[in-house]
């Protein structure tokens, strides 16, 4: 193991709060570190005693999350405006955001105290919702800001994009994604695939009752309005932020001003992680990994 010293050095470990392996790891890992010189900090001190409890203000260069995709989701949530970038070790299914195959504790032990990882940025969506001409709520998006009904019937929105009117649908609801969400939630709808390094977002109406329905690719630049016309409906910023919605509320959704970096150890690029999430058909390949 590597001793380039981390004195003075500190880094967050978030654990998946109901994997005991998780909880297994995190604490082999805090002790391979706190030898090393670091100081650990954790949002949850019950799982990972040897740490101390994380605040805004604690400063780390780090976050290691154990877990699966939803696990990196809350870290980045509890990092997302000091910039520190994301280590995500993958405790189940193969996710987008983590790492393709778990390390080893010597491996990512070494990582971080050489800081031998690459650093790749992600675009977030900022949102706010206007009611009456106030601003009564304003939040972000790791994956995606979804406008859905909030009762069994359709709801009414009307969409316009960058100061024009594109359409009005009544429909399940509409997602609009950045390329880190396109693999989620609007995957699962119906939406395209983009690749994390392309600067885009994507508009996706939900089982909408109209002749075009069809999902589409818009550039980072432009700002969605969405007016919602039904007595009511929900924000849901990755699933997670929610907030309920009345009729004529306005919601601009656009990009956000902050980005979240996320750190890889392996060398695995977006199309192994595609490979490896839906274990597609690629042997016979006569290339070679890099």
């Amino acid at each position: 193991m590597s001793k380039a010293g981390g004195v003075g050095r500190s880094i967050l470990i978030t654990v998946h709060p109901t994997r005991a392996d998780a909880a297994q790891l995190a604490n082999e890992l805090s002790a391979a570190l706190i030898t090393e010189g670091f100081t650990i900090f954790s949002n949850n001190p019950a799982l990972l005693p040897e740490s101390e409890i994380y605040s805004e203000q604690s400063e780390v260069e780090l976050v290691v999350v154990l877990g699966g995709d939803g696990t990196i989701l809350r870290g980045a949530e509890l990092i997302r405006n000091q910039g520190a970038p994301i280590i995500g070790i993958n405790m189940g299914n193969v996710g987008f955001l983590a790492e393709v195959d778990r390390p080893s504790v010597e491996t990512i032990v070494d990582a971080i105290v050489t800081k031998n990882y690459s650093i790749e940025s992600r675009l977030l969506l900022a949102y706010t919702v206007e009611r009456v001409g106030k601003v009564v709520e304003r939040g972000w998006a790791f994956n995606e800001i979804t406008l859905e009904k909030s009762h069994a019937q359709m709801v009414e929105l009307f969409v316009q994009v960058d100061g024009r009117p594109l359409s009005r649908w009544g429909c399940d609801g509409v997602i609009v994604a950045t390329p880190t969400g396109s693999t989620a939630y609007a995957f699962s709808a119906g939406g395209p695939v983009l690749w994390p390094e392309v600067e885009a977002l994507v508009l996706l109406p939900l089982a909408a009752h109209a002749l075009f329905s069809r999902p589409m690719v818009i550039a980072p630049s432009s700002t969605v309005v969405v007016d919602i016309e039904s007595e009511s409906a929900e924000l849901a910023a990755d699933s997670m932020r929610r907030f309920s919605l009345q009729v004529n509320d306005r919601i601009s959704i656009s990009r956000n001003n902050v980005r979240v970096n996320l750190a890889h150890i392996d060398n695995a690029g977006f199309t192994d992680r595609l490979v490896a999430k839906f274990r597609l058909p690629i042997e016979g390949w006569r290339g070679e990994r890099r």
